[in-house]
């Protein structure tokens, strides 16, 4: 990474990312925009933070005391913080009803306390954040931070809850991701590979493209994929120095919500951040656990060779690990009590619905390449579109590589589960992958878009479906991107 925060530097021609064919494309410089001036104390903290554009990332470094990591977020991402702003409050009140601020305020009520009182590293860093995009040309509250990195467990744990106090129509569910990890006999080397692919809504996932390396005075250093402004990942996808892979696939149809008790995105942060072993990232993101954002959490450790399957509901959990062999999330529970006790709807068996088809798929898929992967079998599963409701490859919701957008889903009956609308703007935003060595080097591929690499057209598509023209000036096009390795 080359291009410096500082304006001096910003005709300095960024470092080329490497694609996955092994060649080099050159990295778009990053011209600042006309910001206040700063003053030389937040000079010197920006000093050791640097960003760069790569075949559509945003890729960052942030060093220091958790209030500089968090300046050094919000500078270096305010203008893309501010049009994902822009973007959510008009989105939150079509999708909700409510307001972006009401979700906001609600947050602030419920985890400010917990986070000043347990998490006050974390605390301190929003409050970089907020000072960062304040400094940026963007006015920003640590109250704004936290209501935003809130938005995910508000929108899709709490507000479930207490909606029935509002309106008398049931909130939509979502599910937002694949992924697997496997080790041993089931890859080519014998040790650890981790993979993960996002699903949202279009509108929203157009903004998860920052790879962000974290270099805390404290604790491990992180390399993650996340949200401008956001503390935690949340996609979640990380791999740390101490030789830990992290990534998960949310519970669909999950219901339950703690108010009491500590929000997941300090939690997994926390983790992240200080974990040595898969035990003791168990141990900290599970301490005081909310419920929110329930998940099917998969780890590796490098060190041991070690997997992990973390099923994590509010009432019920289940650890499985293994040397050989490998795990996977479809966003459907796989232990009895979290699916039947806490989950509504997850279509475990269900292959008209797409966690059920997934769920199926990779059945079928994971044996079949059984010892063969690696970083290139990896992308090429998170790409796979074959469609086991119909028995053949074709661009639909119920593949690995969901394409929501082009299905008219003739076959989905149930118009409470997860998206089932036709030509849904929602599908695969990206695709993230390591092995072993990558995790050791602090090394990790992504690809932002989608994870076969197809684009995402905004204008043809409400041209062909005219029924989202509502999202037009808020729903983006997203072109063909290659995977690049983030090794530096």
């Amino acid at each position: 990474m080359t291009e410096s925060t500082q304006s001096s530097a910003a005709d300095k021609e960024a470092t080329p990312a490497t694609t996955s064919a092994g060649q080099a494309t050159p990295a778009t410089r990053t011209t600042p925009a006309t910001k206040p001036a700063l003053t030389d104390k937040q000079q010197a903290i920006l000093e050791n933070a640097s960003k760069e554009e790569l075949n559509g990332w945003q890729y960052i470094h942030v060093k220091g005391e958790p209030y500089e990591i968090g300046f050094q977020h919000g500078y270096l991402l305010v203008d893309e913080f501010r049009d994902a702003i822009r973007v959510y409050r008009h989105m939150t009140e079509e999708s909700f009803g409510m307001t972006y601020d009401f979700f906001v305020d609600a947050a602030v009520r419920m985890h400010k306390p917990i986070i000043e009182r347990d998490f006050k590293e974390y605390y301190d860093e929003m409050q970089g954040m907020a000072d960062g995009f304040t400094a940026g040309g963007f006015p920003t509250t640590l109250d704004d931070v936290i209501g935003w990195n809130a938005w995910m467990e508000m929108t899709g744990y709490w507000w479930p809850q207490v909606a029935s106090q509002y309106t008398n129509n049931p909130p939509a569910r979502t599910s937002h991701c694949t992924g697997f990890v496997a080790t041993g006999s089931a890859t080519v080397d014998g040790r650890p590979v981790i993979a993960h692919e996002s699903f949202d809504e279009f509108w929203s996932g157009q903004y998860f493209n920052v790879c962000e390396v974290i270099e805390p005075t404290h604790g491990n250093t992180i390399k993650m994929q996340t949200v401008p402004g956001y503390i935690a990942s949340m996609m979640d996808f990380y791999v740390t120095s101490a030789g830990l892979g992290v990534t998960e696939t949310t519970l669909a149809g999950f219901v339950g919500y703690d108010t009491t008790k500590a929000p997941e995105y300090v939690r997994a942060r926390k983790a992240t951040q200080y974990a040595n072993s898969i035990d003791e990232w168990i141990g900290i993101e599970d301490k005081d656990n909310n419920g929110g954002y329930a998940n099917i959490w998969m780890l590796v450790d490098t060190k041991t060779g070690e997997i992990c399957r973390f099923e994590e509901g509010l009432k019920h959990r289940e650890v499985l690990k293994t040397t050989d062999g490998y795990f996977y999330g479809c966003n459907a529970a796989h232990n009895p009590q979290i699916r039947n006790l806490e989950c509504v709807d997850n279509g475990y068996n269900d292959v008209r619905q797409q966690t059920g088809a997934r769920r199926a798929r990779l059945e079928q898929l994971l044996p079949e390449v059984n010892g063969q992967i690696d970083d290139d079998m990896a992308k090429t599963i998170l790409a796979d579109k074959f469609d086991p409701y119909l028995g053949y490859e074709c661009a639909s919701s119920r593949d690995i590589c969901a394409h929501y957008d082009v299905d008219p889903q003739y076959f989905a009956d149930d118009p409470s589960a997860v998206w089932n609308i036709p030509f849904y703007p929602a599908g695969s935003v990206d695709g993230k992958c390591a092995d072993a060595n990558d995790i050791e080097h602090l090394r990790m591929w992504g690809i932002f878009g989608r994870a076969d690499g197809e684009p995402f057209d905004a204008e043809r598509f409400m041209k062909q479906h005219p029924q989202w023209n509502w999202q037009e000036g808020y729903l983006k096009s997203r072109p063909s991107q290659p995977w690049t390795l983030f090794a530096e």
